[in-house]
């Protein structure tokens, strides 16, 4: 009898051994998910036991906010707002409130170079679109009147733009604020290690699994696409690139990319090929990779170094080819351009 009940534990430890082996593979093995939302591919690579229920709640969720914030979504909140421009005031969500104050934000601190009711100068030149075009000068003086975030008054859980026209644009913002929500849905699920790709907006969640950090390329702005030329190593980061090769159609061989400058309204000139922004925030971070490009090398910089929370780091690429990085990034971006065309420069 006792060489019975011995051999029922021997047993049950030896299942045990096995189970535990198991669930270990099962987390040290991603999950690895594709999805399509917010007009971009959305890629999640998850660690951990609850990662598909993790992957499902944060589509769901982002899903949630292209209807809410996207101006692509005829009855969200954002186009309740642009519909009543200059008409009367909206009640919003604590969510969309909260995301408007934070674009606001950084508006103030980049002295308008991010400005969300840029939304005429977007539907002016339709850069992405099929419909793309160069509008004439005085039509473009017609759309930069109605350009002003100072125009977006938000009074508690309520908002109103001061114009008729105006047109509060998302796209500069939103998907680093997914990328945010993200992280946090992660955390409900217990997710240690994640990564996640959202049309270029990276966020690395904790570090890889076997505790080294994950490594991303930066995009060479005038190579094929997947051609780098560096690496930045991240843990528990967001890392954004706002280039004038992502989207941008040439005409008499000058090229018009999406970066509206809300000063001009036109397509930024700054001497900048791309920005790439590392933060902790991926809302910062996607906001602030737009601000920093239309900026320009010495105005961006300083906005970077002076930035009052969250301390970004930058990666700026130089139209004659050089690269600049912040101090923060020295010890963890690696230089590695296959090409031969770039130039690490030393600027601090």
């Amino acid at each position: 009898m006792k060489k019975l009940r011995l051999l029922g534990i021997t047993l049950f430890l030896l299942a045990s051994s096995f189970w535990f082996s198991a669930c270990s593979l099962y987390q040290k093995k991603p999950l690895e998910v594709t999805n399509f939302a917010m007009g971009t591919i959305i890629s999640q690579k998850i660690y951990g036991a609850q990662a598909k229920a993790a992957s499902e709640a944060v589509l769901r969720k982002i899903k949630k906010l292209e209807a809410k914030l996207t101006i692509n979504a005829p009855g969200g909140e954002i186009n309740q707002l642009n519909n009543n421009a200059g008409l009367k005031i909206v009640t919003l969500s604590k969510e969309t409130i909260s995301l408007l104050k934070k674009a606001t934000q950084i508006s103030k601190l980049s002295e308008g170079a991010f400005d969300i009711t840029v939304g005429p100068l977007v539907k002016l030149w339709k850069i992405g679109s099929n419909d793309f075009r160069i509008p004439s000068k005085q039509a473009i003086a017609t759309a930069l009147k109605l350009v002003s975030y100072q125009d977006l008054q938000i009074t508690g859980q309520t908002a109103r733009l001061a114009e008729q026209g105006q047109l509060v644009d998302l796209g500069g913002i939103a998907k680093g604020y997914a990328g945010e929500v993200a992280t946090t849905i992660f955390q409900e699920y217990q997710i240690k290690s994640a990564f996640v790709n959202l049309g270029g907006n990276v966020v690395a969640v904790g570090s890889k699994p076997d505790g080294k950090a994950w490594r991303i390329g930066i995009q060479n702005p005038r190579g094929p696409k997947g051609s780098y030329i560096g690496i930045v190593a991240v843990k528990n980061k967001s890392v954004v690139t706002s280039g004038d090769y992502e989207r941008f159609f040439e005409k008499n061989g000058q090229r018009y990319h999406h970066l509206l400058d809300p000063h001009t309204g036109v397509p930024a000139k700054t001497g900048l090929l791309s920005v790439t922004i590392v933060a902790n925030s991926p809302t910062v971070a996607d906001a602030l990779s737009t601000a920093v490009f239309i900026l320009g090398l010495e105005k961006g910089w300083q906005l970077v170094t002076n930035y009052p929370e969250l301390s970004p780091e930058a990666i700026f690429i130089t139209t004659d080819k050089k690269i600049y990085v912040t101090s923060g990034l020295k010890k963890t971006f690696i230089f590695q351009d296959e090409s031969g065309q770039y130039h690490y420069v030393e600027k601090r």
